[in-house]
């Protein structure tokens, strides 16, 4: 699966932005797709994921109320709006992609074989 993440840009804070991932995968309604990040000089982190049918959706407790993902599948796109965005938002957010019927924990890194190259959000204060 290739990834293709957008959307990123410089935003003030309390602003909004929405990020898009497209995939290449003509069967992307079998994948659970995640959202992830990483700040200049930080481990990359969870942001949220969503399984492959959109009925079940997990977020980090710093994102949590502020950002929702959702997909498309027709369209085999993965969506994450963030709103009231902050300083410490400010990070490169990568999506991600793996096999529903693995069933891993999709709040861990490890657990995604596929990544788009990133898109990079800044948050100004």
């Amino acid at each position: 699966v290739q990834l293709q993440a957008s959307g990123g840009g410089l935003v003030q804070a309390g602003g909004s932005l929405r990020l898009s991932c497209a995939a290449s995968e003509h069967t992307f309604s079998n994948y659970d797709m995640g959202w992830f990040r990483q700040a200049p000089g930080e481990e990359r982190e969870f942001v949220a994921a969503i399984r492959r049918s959109g009925d079940h959706t997990y977020y980090s407790d710093s994102v949590k109320g502020r950002f929702t993902i959702s997909r498309d599948n027709a369209k085999k796109l993965v969506y994450l709006q963030m709103n009231s965005l902050k300083p410490e938002d400010t990070a490169v957010y990568y999506c991600a992609a793996v096999r529903a019927w693995y069933g891993r924990s999709l709040d861990l890194r490890g657990s995604y074989d596929f990544w788009g190259q990133g898109t990079l959000v800044t948050v100004s204060s």
